[in-house]
């Protein structure tokens, strides 16, 4: 039934965040062991790789042990809630582009060679905010993007290295230039025409069956819909249409793995709910 986590390159933690985050109001930031493996099964993760993911996990302060009733668990921890709630706040915001004559924010740093472990983790969340880098320590994204830039640097306490401005474009060459040395705009058309071929089957799939996915089936392919499309909203800075591609795939995109949330997500709910109440889980 699953797409198979390991053999799609698929992460265990990242999977198990997205059960976590997705099914909060069921789980209550928690969830027995024995269903996590089982819900952890049903997306193509074996027992081992599940429990060896928690573990990890539990180290790095997303999740705690936590016992219910005689029933071992874990629990999200305040990191992962807030971890999951910009998720959330990412990944279901609109991906409209944004409106060139809006201009550009650009951001650049000075870090000591002594503190090079916060240069590294500074580019890193530059460039998971979807900035390009225009040229050599200077990085760019639709002006937009400025609030969450700031909100960003401020909660690394990197604001004594950071220097942001806002612009427009005003020469010397083609803006269209820059923004492809900016941003690799092939490679993500790419991931996004994988992600069309990948869940469009299921689209069609659905389509084809009147009634509909089983509740099982619906929380297998919503999840991993959703899995695959949770990096986008990360690596897709809306540029202006001026400067996207013909056919630029990521509106269609988009536009799919919304139908497909209207379609899977509560019945997926459903049989979360199911799972972790123990019912009955036999079909009619």
């Amino acid at each position: 039934m699953s797409d198979g986590a390991a053999t799609s390159g698929r992460r265990p933690k990242t999977l198990i965040l997205d059960v976590y985050g997705r099914y909060a109001p069921q789980l209550h930031g928690w969830l027995a062991v024995a269903d996590l493996v089982q819900l952890m099964a049903l997306l193509g993760v074996d027992e081992q790789a599940v429990r060896s993911a928690v573990s990890r996990m539990s180290r790095r302060g997303l999740l705690r042990k936590d016992m219910r009733d005689g029933v071992r668990g874990y629990a999200t921890t305040s990191a992962a809630n807030e971890l999951l709630a910009d998720g959330d706040r990412r990944i279901f915001s609109s991906m409209e582009p944004a409106a060139l004559d809006d201009g550009w924010v650009l951001v650049s740093f000075s870090v000591p060679e002594t503190e090079r472990d916060k240069r590294h983790a500074l580019r890193a969340k530059l460039m998971w905010l979807g900035m390009g880098l225009a040229s050599s320590g200077l990085w760019v994204a639709p002006r937009r993007t400025t609030p969450l830039v700031i909100e960003s640097i401020g909660a690394l306490g990197f604001e004594d290295h950071v220097d942001i401005f806002t612009a427009q474009y005003e020469g010397f060459g083609r803006p269209e230039d820059l923004v492809r040395r900016a941003w690799d705009l092939d490679a993500l058309s790419d991931m996004y025409i994988q992600f069309l071929e990948t869940h469009g089957r299921v689209e069609r799939q659905l389509e084809r069956r009147r009634s509909g996915l089983d509740g099982a089936e619906a929380f297998t392919r919503y999840t991993l819909a959703l899995h695959d499309w949770r990096k986008f909203p990360y690596l897709d800075p809306g540029l202006p249409v001026e400067f996207l591609p013909a056919r630029w795939p990521g509106r269609r995109a988009a536009d799919l793995f919304a139908r497909l949330r209207a379609a899977l997500e509560a019945p997926a709910m459903t049989f979360v709910a199911r799972i972790v109440a123990h019912d009955d889980l036999t079909e009619p």
